[in-house]
């Protein structure tokens, strides 16, 4: 990559019965014989991959992440392949709880050490949702000699309004990034996101001040 039925018809229910609640909520791959796409945009972490869900639990996929510090002097390109794994999951009569394992490998190129570099990046993630309520929280270790750069990061939101199954749903999220080796701070970042059956958008702005844009697609 270069550098850069609530009540009786809730969106929920139908989302359970389609078998794609996780990806419409943010998870890391779609349901049986889907495509995915996601990218996850702003100044110092941008990334997009894609993956294949060859089952209902296993996906395969490539991506690539290009990575900067809060001051900008250094610089960070990892492509990878990537391995989705959903461990666990619970459903209730209007609710839903995943556990995930994603996992990558692949070249680390940087502007401070010459060629390149061999990262392994190991995650995991937990999410709980409702029609109404959402919260997550992920552990991703970019590691290679040399280096660390582990990204944790929590999230919690809810919707505006129930809507149907084929209706676009305004969220409000919250979410907290933090970043080793790359950033001193808390990234604390409030986004509006729209979800429909197959895709979700998400803007922002962190305590920062930058911008921030987040997409997922379902093919």
């Amino acid at each position: 990559m270069k550098k850069f039925l609530t009540a009786p018809r809730t969106a929920l229910a139908a989302c359970l019965m389609a078998g794609v609640t996780a990806a419409v909520h943010a998870g890391p791959m779609g349901f049986r014989d889907s495509t995915m796409a996601m990218g996850d945009f702003s100044p110092n972490w941008r990334e997009a991959w894609v993956n294949h869900a060859l089952t209902a639990r296993d996906a395969f996929g490539v991506g690539g992440v290009a990575m900067r510090s809060d001051d900008g002097r250094l610089t960070r390109e990892f492509a990878e392949l990537t391995y989705t794994r959903l461990v666990h999951r619970v459903n209730g009569e209007h609710s839903q709880a995943n556990f995930w394992f994603v996992g990558g490998a692949g070249p680390l190129s940087g502007n401070d050490f010459a060629g390149s570099k061999t990262m392994l990046a190991p995650g995991v993630s937990a999410d709980y949702e409702t029609t109404r309520f959402y919260v997550s929280g992920s552990l991703r270790l970019y590691r290679a000699p040399g280096i660390n750069h582990d990204v944790a990061s929590v999230r919690t939101g809810f919707s505006f309004y129930e809507t149907d199954y084929d209706e676009v749903q305004p969220w409000l999220i919250l979410e907290a990034r933090r970043m080793r080796g790359l950033s001193e701070k808390t990234e604390i970042t409030p986004m509006l996101r729209f979800i429909h059956s197959r895709y979700f958008v998400e803007v922002g702005i962190n305590n920062m001040k930058q911008g921030r844009f987040n997409f997922m697609y379902i093919f």
